[in-house]
């Protein structure tokens, strides 16, 4: 992919946000459609392009969900019999928030605690957008 200096999508740029989210209720963590939907919401109002989503629900317990974006990629991977959650967005460019869609997630989930970590990947284009 070519550099465009002028645009905020096409940078070899981006921020990969990881969260742990734990103290969730199991039932929510087990919900496949539940997830996809809170993860479809959270990423469309974080300016986040969604393609596809695409899950998978395991036996006895447990739910990953995966979305391709236009910007790259985000997935859930639970764990309902810890109450626990990986979360994992990944952006490119400057257009999409990461973290805000964290956010939106820890929000809905309502867990006892969480960690999140934020890494910027790629250049730092930073001083060049406005």
């Amino acid at each position: 992919m070519s550099v465009d200096t002028g645009a905020q999508v096409g940078l070899f740029t981006g921020r990969h946000v990881l969260a742990e989210l734990e103290g969730v209720e199991p039932e929510l963590l087990d919900d496949e459609q539940y997830l996809r939907e809170v993860l479809h919401n959270a990423l469309s109002e974080s300016d986040a392009t969604v393609c596809q989503m695409i899950a998978k629900r395991f036996d006895p317990q447990g739910v990953t969900v995966l979305a391709l974006l236009s910007e790259s990629h985000a997935s859930l991977h639970t764990y309902p019999e810890d109450g626990s959650i990986f979360i994992d967005v990944f952006t490119c460019g400057h257009t999409a928030k990461p973290e805000l869609a964290v956010e939106l997630l820890a929000e809905a989930l309502q867990p006892a605690t969480k960690n999140v970590q934020t890494i910027q990947r790629g250049h730092d284009y930073a001083e060049l957008v406005c």
